[in-house]
């Protein structure tokens, strides 16, 4: 019989080495790091009016690249839309006869997108209300997430400092109350 203090060395714990335990423990926390940032991203709200809106790329359905880089100094009139929204319909002639308004002083700029909508679609909508400003898939529903739209229509208005300056959720009520809301920030 073997005595208590006859321990045999097979039966001693293994210890594994310093630098494997501070190794896994800096994986754990750096995979703690991405969750937590991922869920904070994810919970954040969306821009707020007077943050700076990220510039934004997008393709219009005649293949023209646009960027909102490119407007700098200008108003940008942003308005997702979808061909399946009634609502949408509602401001759809207005939205067009505010971009005739303001395309002369050349101050103001509109842009579409079509937020989960099929191409075909999309076109016929713009067809049927002789909408001409530039417009196009929001591909991957990239913008739509930076401003985590909760439906359509929604439209943004960025100012010349490329700040969020107004954001109207549901659909403008007239060709009066567009104008009222850009003509301020277009001087």
């Amino acid at each position: 019989m073997q005595k208590p203090d006859e321990i045999s060395p097979a039966a001693e714990p293994k210890k594994l080495p310093t630098g494997i335990i501070l190794l896994a423990f800096a994986v754990l926390l750096g995979f703690l790091a991405l969750i937590a940032w991922g869920l904070n991203r994810s919970m954040s709200g969306p821009i707020q009016v007077g943050q700076k809106v990220p510039e934004i790329e997008m393709l219009t359905f005649d293949d023209e690249m646009i960027n909102t880089s490119d407007y700098a100094g200008k108003v940008i009139v942003l308005n997702f839309w979808a061909s399946w929204c009634k609502p949408c319909e509602q401001e759809a002639a207005e939205l067009e006869m505010a971009y005739q308004y303001f395309k002369p002083t050349d101050q103001v700029v509109f842009l579409g997108l079509a937020y989960v909508d099929t191409e075909p679609k999309s076109l016929a909508y713009l067809e049927k209300f002789g909408i001409t400003y530039p417009n196009g898939p929001d591909l991957r529903t990239s913008v739509s997430q930076m401003f985590k739209i909760r439906g359509v229509p929604e439209t943004y208005i960025i100012d010349k400092e490329g700040r969020l300056a107004y954001a109207k959720i549901g659909p403008f009520i007239s060709l009066e109350e567009i104008i009222a809301v850009i003509e301020p920030l277009a001087q």
